[in-house]
């Protein structure tokens, strides 16, 4: 198939297979939205009396109303409240959600449906006759009708469907509703199904919330597709969050202005402070990570070496805030460690004093969560979870293995422990062993398992070569939900595999696994609208926008080119500036050396802007002339190593 052609080096090659490439999460979005009146209920109901005690709703609710704080809610939280107490607070929050421009309800305990509408479990709830069930509960379309007061967006949060504790015919998770206009419904699943607690600190719905919801600029309906993402890479599949959305506008829970990448951005702060707890967890969090080979090096220096260069740069303003926005985003006491330690008189010290002692009060993890730390696929990591190398697991294949077999017999419900298993026993050499478990988790439904077993049959490694049932295990798969299976599916299509070419479901099959969230995906259909075999040739810079946003660092490149030439779009060469600094800063290196040795394939406009944006940065000496040379080179390879300043980004 025909690429785009090599103007400056560009080539973005053939349509990447999903197997193959990794993702990170970049946000480059509009400037910040206009400041709104905001006031949020949360609810956690954990101890429950007569019906099963849950063992993260608490943090669920209390972390979700600390960070609603942080964002500019007012919030009215309440832990642990019988039927009585729960029914005051709805009617204070409806007072509140009368004058707000934004109404959130987050929910998180047990929840039943019966005949199709929805019931909150409050703590002193008892039932000796299922009759009984709906007079002790609270209504959730009493919450509708109520927050349907207020005028502005309504946002419901409900991290409810953990399991059916009453046993009532047709009592599992949650049932869908309508809304009116300007409402958003989002579940922890799937329509009638249920959901599972975390391994962690918080359930696997809140803490993907948790997760993304300080991301800058990231409309909420892009949140939720990363929401969904990572509930699904968690649970093999199992679980998968949906919400019904009648929003007429944007919204936006962070308006600072956009940012890079969570991975870029640790990079940046430990390259600043050369601090070897954090070069260690960027190594820890991103194994295959794009400036690995940086890290490692630095970390390869003596503690001599390291201790000079840390005194030599002391901590500024701008790594603090870089810093104390990353721990707000990640969550991870290492961030906040370092935060208190390299600044202990920063503004948010206290604060981050208090996110250590709760942080610091979670026991060593478990052997589900010791099986998901040693075992994640990469394709699979999250913010909270990362991904495994397969060399990686190969030499920790043995604890990796008990400690799924151990998850295992504790959760047997859940076919994600098999699936890690196997790819355990995949990597300590063992396939045949491996082939068993990853067909009893696929036909248990993991989607992971059925993605990593047709690859098996497709290579015949460890089992008789398959390709027709490595292919209708990739059907299965991207049905299921599984964006890689989809991609490797259309790639086989667009590119004329073994199957006969048929390239309108190809490009569908790219489209299902885009929608779902996939940046290698939108990166493919962005080559396809550039070279005319989709939609307009005008789609292809939004796309390869969208493609960098979600963590396709060659979107950034690809864009680049687009707003210099003025390619399907008009010509505009400060943006293009603005995507080659987030290329540089996210990116193997590759951009900077293109931009070192081949910097006269970029237009001069495109250049000056360049040179004038890395000079605000403090960082481009000489006069800002639109010429490359090694001025620029080395004020690139200082915006790139600790440099990085998100101010000289706006447009």
């Amino acid at each position: 198939m025909q690429r785009l052609r090599a103007r400056s080096g560009f080539s973005p090659g053939r349509l990447f297979s999903a197997v193959l490439a990794s993702l990170a999460l970049v946000l480059l979005m509009a400037g910040p939205a206009a400041a709104a009146s905001r006031v949020a209920l949360v609810i956690g109901n954990a101890a429950y009396v007569s019906v099963p005690v849950l063992d993260n709703t608490l943090n669920d609710a209390n972390d979700m109303a600390a960070t609603l704080e942080d964002l500019g809610f007012q919030v009215i939280l309440g832990t642990d409240r019988d039927r009585q107490q729960m029914e005051e607070l709805i009617a204070r929050f409806g007072v509140a959600a009368k004058a707000a421009d934004v109404a959130l309800f987050f929910y998180a305990g047990h929840a039943f449906q019966v005949a199709d509408r929805n019931y909150l479990v409050p703590l002193d709830f008892r039932m000796t006759r299922p009759e009984q069930a709906i007079d002790q509960t609270v209504r959730l379309d009493g919450v509708l009708d109520i927050m349907s007061a207020s005028p502005g967006l309504k946002i419901v949060l409900l991290d409810a469907c953990r399991d059916n504790p009453l046993r009532l015919p047709d009592g599992d998770g949650l049932a869908r509703v309508g809304s009116a206009a300007d409402f958003l419904i989002a579940y922890a699943t799937q329509p009638d199904s249920v959901a599972y607690d975390g391994e962690g600190r918080n359930g696997t719905f809140t803490e993907a919330l948790l997760s993304h919801v300080r991301t800058p600029a990231q409309d909420i309906s892009e949140m939720m597709i990363s929401v969904r993402k990572d509930v699904i890479a968690r649970t093999g599949g199992q679980q998968i969050p949906w919400e019904s959305s009648s929003l007429t506008r944007q919204f936006r829970f962070d308006d600072a202005p956009p940012t890079a990448t969570p991975e870029t951005i640790l990079y940046q702060v430990a390259a600043r402070t050369v601090d070897p707890s954090l070069l260690r967890l960027y190594v820890q969090r991103y194994p295959d990570g794009t400036h690995v080979n940086e890290v490692l090096a630095l970390l390869s220096q003596n503690a001599g070496d390291l201790t000079t260069a840390r005194r030599s740069m002391e901590p500024d303003q701008e790594g603090g805030e870089q810093l104390w926005q990353l721990a707000q985003r990640s969550r991870l006491a290492p961030l906040f460690e370092s935060y208190a330690r390299n600044y202990p008189e920063g503004p948010h010290a206290a604060e981050a004093g208090r996110m250590l002692a709760e942080l610091g009060t979670e026991t060593r993890p478990g052997p589900a969560r010791q099986c998901e730390l040693l075992g994640t696929h990469p394709r699979d990591g999250t913010e909270t979870t990362p991904g495994v190398p397969f060399e990686l697991l190969a030499r920790n294949a043995a604890e990796a293995i008990a400690a799924c077999e151990e998850a295992m017999r504790l959760d047997p419900r859940q076919a994600k422990y098999l699936a890690l298993l196997a790819r355990a026993f995949a990597a300590a050499g063992l396939r045949k062993r491996a082939v068993e478990l990853y067909s009893t988790a696929a036909e248990r439904g993991d989607l992971r398992a059925m993605v990593s077993l047709a690859l098996l049959k497709e290579s015949g490694d460890g089992i008789a070569q398959d390709p027709e049932g490595a292919h209708a295990l990739y059907e299965r798969a991207a049905a299921a939900g599984s964006a890689d299976a989809a991609i490797n599916l259309a790639v086989a299509l667009l590119e004329g595999g073994p199957n006969p070419a048929d390239r309108a479901r190809g490009i569908a099959l790219m489209q299902q696994a885009s929608a779902a969230g996939s940046a290698i995906a939108t990166f493919n259909l962005g080559v396809l609208a550039q070279e005319g075999q989709f939609g307009d040739r005008a789609d292809a810079l939004p796309l390869f926008e969208r493609a960098a946003r979600e963590g396709e660092p060659r979107g950034y490149r690809a864009a680049a080119i687009l707003l210099d030439e003025g390619r399907g779009t008009a010509r505009n060469p400060a943006f293009a500036a603005v995507q080659l600094l987030l290329g540089v800063a996210s990116d193997d290196g590759s951009l900077l050396r293109e931009l070192t040795e081949q910097g006269q394939n970029w237009s001069r406009d495109t250049l000056l802007s360049l040179q004038q944006r890395l000079a605000r940065a403090g960082l481009y000496q000489g006069h800002p002339d639109g010429v490359p040379g090694p001025m620029l080179a080395h004020a690139l390879e200082a915006w790139r190593n600790g440099g990085f300043d998100n101010s000289v980004l706006s447009v």
